[in-house]
């Protein structure tokens, strides 16, 4: 069980600059079979030394450069991580520089010359100085470069880098020559001493130059080499605008460059096998094989994917099991009104969903429809509160599996009102030639009431409240009418004074948004005698009518044979009481029973309006053992708006009526 090494083991071989370098493997053991891993870490140690690109540095710096300028110095590299690796430099002592070490953020160390004192070419034209890199090992491992230093006449403006900082991100894997970000810096002096080259700074490390490439006309940085993730994150790299000027200008800058991982690394798997043949008698549950899986890849393209394939086992499920959705009347066809929300936890086919729409009743197929993909249901016609209130339906959504699996999901639309109809007159009646005319005894008090105009709204709620207002009349003094009633009474007791004839129009207006109204013309008649209102009848006819004189005498005739019709029906009704008293008194003693006490008399009235002024009702007596209908003359004059149930015949004049009412059957007395 002893783990050897076989070979000599180098770090910066097998790991280069990663700090973590180590080894895994397996071990399986047997009888029982168990399987564990492990790794080895491979520890640095200070094998070597810091190394410089080159022996020598050579740098020309202006005599009118301020004290505090900055020159950075070629960076030394030391294959060594951890403490072992490159750690500080050291200059050595001089009056003019000083050293300042950074650290970048992967913790490689570069230094820069700083300016203390300023420089002065005619007591000195040049400068030697020894740049010395030491690492962490104990002892410390160490490498020199000399720095000659050119103390030159001055150039009055260095270029000038538009930022200090780059950042650019890019795809691991990416072909060469892709541009991965541009540099720029302007340089205010004119001809070479404004002409600007970039190029790579002095400590950009050699990996960095291998890898990318720099325009030095255009400052372009570009790829060059092969990025891989796994080796190399983040690079970070400086670079440097200066003049063509007799002594050149130099701006510095930094440049941040971020590898994104891609999935490029296969997974790895490793079959161990332990038990092999393997007999057919083997228990179930037995080991075969052993199996390990790695992928260099990070994140998500590191992971392993095991495919769990679906079944459709799950159904439809609706955000809400009803629905209940308004619609204004009148609506636009075609418009969206309801989205029928659905989801399925399957996947793939099995979670494709599709709706289809049940008909609810004989119509809804040609009013709605739904779209068969995403659930939207559509009106396809304009809908009238006043022709139906509400449609019920059943919308069913099904999965695309084998066998499909569905859900319902009810619906319900309704129309709401909107204030689309006037009010309609039922009485007076509109749209004809008939002339309405109620009757008023003079002398009426104050508060009677003369007749009431009737009507309807077709729509409903608050749309189909109707208030009048008298709008116009003879005698704006002499009547009102109810504001929600609709009932014509007097405001006055009626004077001798008074015109005979009145003409009221009447607004009626709903309450809806915006207000509908119409109008109703109602005529009244002050008189006591019926001749008096038929005569009135007679001179409202129009003046423009060319039958105005045949249908004078039409309601002449009328006249006279109601009349004489009514004194005859008088006179028979006399005739009967005469008989019936003169055989009672006869009779009392032996046929006292044949008679009995007449009940309370039917009143028959004629609803004109709703209203008729009680001087016109007539009353019939009649025997409780009459065989035979007695008849009663009833000469109405104007007509009911809600209709009358009796027999009616129009002769004549609009407006005129004959009544026959008569009882067919017998009446009963009080006892029964």
């Amino acid at each position: 069980g002893t783990l050897l090494v076989s070979e000599r083991i180098d770090r910066e071989e097998l790991c280069g600059a990663l700090s973590l370098c180590s080894l895994s493997f397996e071990i399986v053991v047997e009888n029982p079979l168990e399987l564990y891993s492990g790794s080895v870490e491979i520890q640095d140690i200070n094998d070597n030394d810091p190394v410089f690109p080159s022996s020598q540095a050579r740098l020309q710096i202006s005599e009118s450069v301020v004290a505090g300028a900055r020159f950075p110095l070629e960076s030394a590299q030391d294959p060594d991580v951890g403490i072992n690796s490159l750690q500080t430099y050291q200059l050595s002592a001089n009056p003019h520089f000083a050293l300042d070490v950074q650290t970048r953020v992967d913790g490689s160390k570069y230094a820069e010359l700083v300016l203390e004192k300023e420089l002065d070419r005619e007591e000195q034209r040049e400068l030697h100085l020894v740049l010395t890199a030491l690492d962490g090992g104990s002892p410390p491992r160490s490498a020199q470069v000399q720095i000659h230093i050119d103390v030159v006449d001055a150039n009055d403006n260095a270029p000038v880098f538009n930022q200090s900082t780059y950042k650019a991100s890019v795809r691991e894997n990416t072909p060469s020559s892709t541009l991965v970000t541009r540099i720029s810096a302007y340089d205010l002096d004119d001809g070479p001493n404004g002409d600007i080259v970039y190029s790579f700074s002095s400590h950009t490390p050699t990996k960095v130059r291998e890898l990318f490439a720099l325009d030095s006309a255009t400052g372009e940085l570009r790829i060059k080499g092969h990025l891989d993730y796994e080796e190399t994150k983040l690079y970070e790299m400086y670079l440097q605008a200066k003049d063509k000027g007799a002594v050149p200008g130099v701006a510095h800058c930094k440049v941040l460059v971020e590898v994104v991982d891609m999935n490029d690394n296969t997974p790895e798997v490793t079959v161990t096998s332990v038990y092999s043949p393997v007999p057919e008698d083997a228990a179930p549950g037995t080991v075969v094989a052993l199996l390990s899986v790695m992928d260099l890849d990070s994140h998500d393209n590191g992971l392993i994917l095991v495919q769990v394939s679906d079944v459709n086992d799950n159904a439809p499920k609706s955000s809400q099991d009803s629905y209940d959705v308004y619609v204004l009347e009148n609506n636009v066809p075609g418009i969206p009104i309801l989205n029928v929300s659905a989801t399925d936890p399957d996947l793939g086919r099995n979670a494709h969903l599709s709706y289809t729409l049940l008909q609810g009743g004989p119509t809804v197929g040609h009013i709605f429809s739904i779209n068969r993909e995403n659930g939207t249901l559509y009106l396809l016609t304009s809908l009238d509160h006043e022709d139906q209130v509400e449609f019920s339906m059943i919308v069913q959504v099904q999965d695309g599996g084998s066998p499909p699996l569905s859900t319902n999901v009810s619906v319900s639309v309704f129309v709401t009102d909107l204030n689309d109809n006037a009010p309609t007159v039922l009485y007076p009646h509109p749209n004809t030639t008939t002339t309405y005319t109620d009757v008023v005894a003079p002398g009426s008090p104050a508060g009677h009431v003369v007749t009431k105009v009737v009507a309807v709204d077709a729509d409903a709620g608050y749309n189909a409240w109707i208030s009048y207002t008298l709008l116009q009349a003879t005698d704006p003094s002499l009547f009102s009418v109810g504001l929600h009633s609709g009932e014509i009474f007097t405001a006055r007791q009626l004077r001798e004074d008074d015109a005979p004839q009145h003409t009221l129009v009447i607004l009626l207006k709903d309450h809806g948004e915006p207000v509908l109204s119409t109008s109703a013309t109602v005529s009244i008649s002050v008189a006591e005698m019926v001749k008096e209102v038929l005569t009135d009848l007679t001179d409202v006819a129009p003046a423009s009518d060319p039958r105005r004189h045949v249908t004078f005498y039409l309601i002449l005739a009328v006249i006279l044979v109601s009349a004489a019709f009514f004194i005859t029906m008088l006179s028979v009704g006399i005739f009967k009481c005469y008989k019936w008293r003169q055989s009672k008194e006869i009779f009392n003693s032996s046929r006292s029973t044949l008679y009995r006490t007449p009940g309370p008399f039917h009143h028959i009235d004629a609803v004109r309006g709703g209203f008729t002024p009680p001087n016109l009702y007539h009353q019939v007596y009649l025997t409780t053992d009459s065989r035979q209908s007695d008849l009663l003359c009833k000469k109405p004059f104007t007509s009911s708006p809600l209709g009358s149930r009796q027999s009616t015949m129009r002769n004549g004049e609009p407006g005129l009526y004959h009544q026959i009412v008569g009882t067919a059957t017998q009446l009963p007395t009080p006892a029964e």
